[in-house]
């Protein structure tokens, strides 16, 4: 057998598990999304908030593989973050915008919340010239 048969079957035989990856990621990228929508408060939904899933840009392999990170672009009004993401020991570990990073070791409805209102705080922070807090990495 060749390399690059052996690379072909390796590709082949993770497939399963890096397209499940994938779907998580994504999944959690629109959550993170609705929770955005939904960080003023009940009854005040942010309306100029859109997702945008692409392919991560600092990848160098495709398709992604097991570990990498899944990447979406989310336009926040005037502005866009990218926001990266990836499975990490059974956790959602991502970064966003210009230094932002998070881990959730779980992905409910206030863990959400919590991560899209730091965001937004980040993101206004970077705009304003101020520095982020980089020691807030863990959100729960």
């Amino acid at each position: 057998m060749s390399e690059f048969d052996e690379l072909q079957g390796i590709i082949q035989r993770h497939a399963e598990r890096r397209q499940a990856e994938a779907r998580a990621c994504e999944t959690f990228l629109h959550a993170l999304y609705h929770a955005l929508r939904s960080a003023s408060g009940p009854g005040l939904p942010l309306n100029n908030v859109t997702l945008d899933v692409v392919a991560d840009p600092l990848h160098r392999l495709r398709p992604t593989p097991t570990g990498g990170f899944h990447a979406a672009w989310l336009r926040l009004g005037l502005c866009e973050v990218l926001v990266r993401v990836r499975r990490y020991d059974g956790a959602f570990q991502g970064e966003y915008g210009d230094g932002g990073v998070f881990r959730l070791d779980t992905t409910g409805e206030d863990d959400l919340l919590a991560l899209a209102r730091r965001i937004l705080k980040d993101v206004a922070a970077t705009y304003a010239g101020e520095p982020l807090d980089h020691t807030l990495s863990r959100l729960n």
